[in-house]
This record gives structure tokens, C-alpha cells and sequence, in this order.
């Protein structure tokens, strides 16, 4: 079995975040974590080597600084490593995005691919499906577990929906994109990380990329044009009153019938 997990080196947005003049992020000048919904889902593959003796794949698309998390990715487990980098590529929405990791996918043999449901610097969780969409693959959102069937042709996913989930069945290959409540992914070993240190990392630039088309990549590909953008604005201080317990409950449940929370 054959397994590729799609990973993002993502701004760690607790240290805030710095944007270019054109308003797209500046990579560069922030920390960076491997995405944690990504995470999950490369746990979920590594579990699948785990039982099954699975390949696991790690593919990422950045700069090359995102070696970094390629090698994570690997210190915990997997098996290969793919680095898709070119500055023709830079700027790239979700669509482009999403074609250029397609057009690398399809280099690869795989049995399953799984992502991320999103990523905390875009929130958009379009990258996935999009993946999906291009490859003509069924596509499973949300998975809140995930289990191979003993033919080894077809697993059960429980896909997250509001206060209820769905249990589903799907053939593979298809492509599932992972929650980070998934699971609790796994320490990178010591060992591994010496590994990681010496193996290399196969690197792809756009020459590699025959399927990909030039008006589906980097900035030009990119239908989604950035109105604004800043860093996160803070809260106000809100409504302060003193009140006693009885007129509390009293202010409160006016509030939220205002409101219409109740």
C-alpha cells in the first residue's frame, strides 16, 4: 500500500505574522510548524505502515525552507520526500495551488492520499478536494477515523458533520482530508532524526511538472486577488457593568434575547 500525505510548512500564528506589499504572507520572516491538521493525517499514514507496512510519501510545495518539516515529517516516519519549489510558483491561491501538488501527485503510484481539512494561515480547507477534483478522485472531508478494510481495497472513514457523523465506505485510491482531532500524532525518534539529517530530499521544480499548465501556477494562476489584508485584530474590552446576582441574570438574559441566542 502506497500512501501520500500532503503537508504545510504554516506561519506559527502565535507569534503574529508579516505580510509582503502585494499582501501575500512573507514566509520568510516568520516561524514556521508543520500545518497541525496535516500532522493528524500523516499520523493517520504512519498508522497504516504501522499495521500494514504502508509507504508513506511526505509531498510539500514551498520554499525550500520547507525541507524542514519534510524532514519532521520523515524523523517520525516516513519513508520518502518530495520538496515542490520554483519561484514561478510563488503566490499561489488555493487553485493554483492545488494544480501544481496535483500535477506532482501524478508522478507517484498511490493507494491513498491524504491532506489536511485546512491550514491555519488560509483556513480556506479548499486545497484537498481541489487535489481530488483535478486527479478525478472520490474525496472524503472531515475524517474523524479511518480504518483499511481487510481487502485492502477499501476503507471506512467517520466523517465529522456538526453534532452527528457519517460513516463511509470508499474504494481506493480516493483522497481524505484529515481533522486534528484525528489522532495524537507521534514524537520524532532520535534515530529518525538523525536520518532525517542525511537523507536527501527530492526536490521538483516546474521543468518537472509536464502535466501542469503555465496559466494554472503562481500568481498569474491565480483567480483569488487579495482585497486587504493585516494581522489579527484584537478584541474590544466589551460592556461592563456591576450588577447584583439578580439583576446579572436579569441584564444577561436580555442580552441574548436581543440577540436572539435564545
Amino acid at each position: 500500500m502506497k500512501v501520500i500525505v500532503c503537508i504545510k510548512q504554516v506561519p506559527d500564528t502565535k507569534g503574529g505574522v508579516a505580510f509582503n506589499p502585494d499582501g501575500t504572507l512573507n514566509r520568510a520572516a516568520m516561524l514556521a510548524i508543520m500545518n497541525p491538521d496535516d500532522k493528524a493525517g500523516l499520523e493517520a499514514a504512519l498508522r497504516l505502515k504501522d499495521q500494514y507496512g504502508a509507504e508513506v510519501t511526505v509531498l510539500t510545495m514551498g520554499l525550500p525552507k520547507a525541507t524542514d518539516v519534510l524532514r519532521e515529517a520523515y524523523a517520525m516516519g516516513a519513508d520518502k520526500m518530495i520538496l515542490v519549489t520554483d519561484r514561478v510558483l510563488g503566490g499561489a491561491d488555493t487553485w493554483a495551488t492545488s494544480s501544481t501538488i496535483a500535477a506532482a501527485i501524478r508522478k507517484l503510484d498511490y493507494d491513498l492520499i491524504i491532506t489536511g481539512r485546512q491550514a491555519i494561515d488560509g483556513d480556506t480547507a479548499q486545497v484537498g478536494p481541489q487535489i481530488a477534483e483535478h486527479l478525478g478522485l472520490p474525496v472524503i472531508s472531515y475524517t474523524a477515523n479511518l480504518k483499511l478494510e481487510e481487502d485492502g481495497k477499501h476503507i471506512v472513514v467517520q466523517r465529522q458533520y456538526d453534532d452527528r457523523y457519517h460513516l463511509l465506505r470508499a474504494e481506493l485510491p480516493c483522497l481524505c482530508t484529515a481533522l486534528a482531532e484525528l489522532n495524537e500524532p507521534r514524537y520524532m525518534s532520535v534515530g529518525r532524526i538523525f536520518e532525517a539529517v542525511d537523507t536527501e530530499v527530492t526536490t521538483w521544480g516546474r521543468a518537472d511538472l509536464d502535466t501542469l499548465k503555465d496559466e494554472d501556477m503562481g500568481l498569474k494562476g491565480s483567480p483569488t486577488k487579495i482585497a486587504k489584508a493585516s494581522d489579527k485584530v484584537r478584541k474590544g474590552a466589551g460592556t461592563k457593568v456591576n450588577l447584583d446576582p439578580q439583576e446579572s441574570v436579569e441584564y444577561l438574559m436580555k442580552q441574548l434575547t436581543e440577540k436572539h441566542i435564545i
